[in-house]
């Protein structure tokens, strides 16, 4: 097995088990072409189980009731029964629910294979009774094994200089499967030569990336260039933006997240960040692809550069929590409007300080429930134009308190 030593070294969890000899239901989750069917067999094999290969996308209820049936009898007999469930995440509730009591009663050994994140697609009844085991793409050092091996079984070294060999490990993007199956059109290929990086692109095409627009490969990206943004590296932002462009990613959904991220880890530290964004998401919109996504790039590199504060993003959060725990407390009455006697009779209106007619402009009343404490929320850093709004809001600080005080 080539790959995956996090988890078949013997520190590994599935060394661990074997060694053991103490192996339960496992869900693996890993991209295409990491080895998920592959350890299935070769657990059976360890553990001297029967193994039996499914398909969620293929099979039905009456297909798993016989594969019980037959599990069942082969358990009577002495022999245990590795189910291999490809795809797994494809079952739906009730299907996946039919595992449970043949799992529990020692009739199968369950091993699910996965490439979607199993606590968004499985159900947590299952989850409990499996341990979740994850898998890695191949690094390029497991690819050339892999290659190698392939040469021992044809008996015949790829025809392939230096740098296209490297291109051909680049192409299957830590896939072994899809390595394999251009290693197979290389070498069927007649070569007097070794083939250069250039006549390796000709012939073949390079895979699309892994990209999901609906999948965890979608969050995983935009949760990469989120962050990227948000830790000031314009280098990384620009690499997983590019990234969700050329596996396929709506633009648009791009600028609305950007703009999302100006204002909840920019805020007023930058109060252009938040212009920048829009203006290239409206240049997008006239220019469309591919020369409006650079008006996008643009916005992401200011992004990144610009001076990050969160404090607007902090209060509002806290300034709704309280609006939900003070409930209906009514505002203050000298703040109240009074276009009626009766309203003016019971006080609406009386006491208000017009700011305007405050020598500075600021009356320093106060301006929350009457029975409310009053609290503090924004609190601005010492960071980009926060710095000038610090000072305003110690200013006005200090105002209200001689003012009240008075």
């Amino acid at each position: 097995m080539i790959g995956q030593a996090h988890v078949l070294s013997p520190e590994g969890p599935l060394g661990a088990m074997l060694a053991a000899g103490t192996l339960s239901s496992l869900v693996l989750w890993g991209p295409p072409g990491v080895g998920k069917t592959t350890i299935a067999r070769l657990l059976a094999d360890e553990t001297d189980l029967a193994f039996v290969q499914i398909s969620a996308i293929f099979t039905g209820v009456p297909d798993l009731r016989k594969v019980f049936e037959t599990a069942k009898i082969r358990r009577q007999n002495g022999q245990g029964t590795l189910l291999f469930v490809d795809e797994i995440h494809r079952f739906n509730k009730a299907q996946q629910d039919g595992f449970l009591p043949h799992m529990e009663d020692g009739t199968i050994l369950l091993v699910g294979a996965t490439t979607e994140n199993p606590s968004f697609e499985l159900n947590a009844a299952l989850l409990s009774r499996a341990q979740v085991i994850v898998l890695e793409r191949l690094n390029l050092a497991d690819l050339e094994r892999l290659a190698q091996r392939a040469e021992q079984d044809i008996g015949r070294a790829l025809p392939l200089d230096g740098p296209a060999r490297e291109a051909l490990l680049e192409m299957a993007d830590g896939d072994g499967r899809a390595l394999l199956n251009l290693i197979e059109q290389v070498a069927g290929w007649k070569a007097d030569t070794r083939l250069t990086r250039d006549q390796l692109s000709t012939r073949l095409m390079r895979r699309a990336a892994k990209y999901d627009k609906s999948g965890e490969e979608h969050y995983n990206l935009i949760s990469a260039l989120h962050k990227s943004v948000r830790g000031s590296d314009p280098d990384a932002a620009l690499y997983w933006f590019a990234r969700m462009l050329e596996g396929g990613e709506d633009p648009r959904f791009l600028a609305r997240r950007i703009t999302r991220m100006a204002v909840e880890d920019i805020g007023l530290a930058d109060p252009q960040a938040q212009a920048v964004c829009l203006d290239g998401w409206q240049t997008y919109e006239r220019l469309g692809s591919p020369e409006g996504e650079l008006a996008l790039a643009q916005a992401v590199v200011y992004l990144a550069l610009a001076p990050k504060s969160n404090a607007v993003y902090t209060a509002y959060k806290a300034a709704r929590a309280a609006a939900r725990d003070t409930g209906s407390l009514p505002p203050p009455k000298h703040i109240l409007n009074a276009p009626t006697k009766l309203m003016k009779d019971i006080g609406y209106g009386t006491g208000y300080a017009y700011d305007h007619d405050a020598e500075d402009g600021f009356s320093g009343q106060d301006y929350f429930p009457e029975s409310m404490r009053r609290p503090v929320y924004y609190l601005p850093p010492e960071r980009g134009f926060e710095r000038e709004l610090k000072k305003r809001v110690d200013y006005f600080a200090k105002l209200r308190s001689k003012r009240q005080g008075g």
